[in-house]
């Protein structure tokens, strides 16, 4: 999985953060590990721009996705097997976000990610402009992100359990050539 990530904003961004959200989501998602996608961040004004232009809505918001290649289950019979895809670039305002973060008492950082695998479902297909769609995008989107950040909660304990045991066997002199001859 090829993901490009951009910084245009003007605000610092956990790039790590939102590149392991959308891999997490297109891997969820079981989209081909040879697909790529580009997240782009932009300043409130870019993002108020391309929403006039695109939406025909005035004034910037969070996140737009922009796909490139359609994407067909099954594809057509007569096709080759499906491969790698470019599933199109993703546009976040981190301004925008960091502010609605505020409002809904959640942190930046999570509300980046919650954005991300968002834009990637709408790369996808996924929509909310029906009340079907969006009980359904949601739905996707919230599994998603909590099986996410159980996962990187899970990564990190083993990682602290890993140094912990670093230390300690550091600490009692243990090394990897530190072997008895008696053993």
């Amino acid at each position: 999985m090829s993901i490009e990530l951009a910084n245009e904003s003007g605000v610092e961004v956990p790039a790590d953060l939102i590149v392991s959200a959308a891999r997490f989501a297109v891997t969820a998602m079981d989209v081909n590990p040879a697909a790529e996608l580009s997240v782009l961040c932009v300043d409130e004004e870019v993002m108020a721009d391309m929403h006039m232009q695109w939406m025909d809505l005035p004034g910037p918001t969070d996140v737009m996705s922009f796909p490139m290649d359609e994407l067909v289950p099954g594809g057509r019979p007569d096709a080759a097997e499906p491969g790698p895809a470019i599933l199109g670039d993703i546009v976040l305002c981190p301004e925008f976000a960091a502010q609605q973060a505020k409002s809904a008492r959640r942190s930046f950082e999570y509300e980046l990610s919650m954005l991300t695998i968002h834009g990637v479902l709408h790369l996808l297909g996924y929509d909310h402009a029906e009340p079907e769609e969006e009980k359904e995008m949601f739905g996707l989107q919230n599994r998603i992100l909590e099986e996410f950040y159980a996962q990187r909660h899970r990564r990190a304990q083993e990682q602290r359990q890993s140094d912990r045991d670093t230390r300690l066997l550091t600490n009692i002199g243990f090394t990897e050539n530190a072997v008895s001859e008696d053993d």
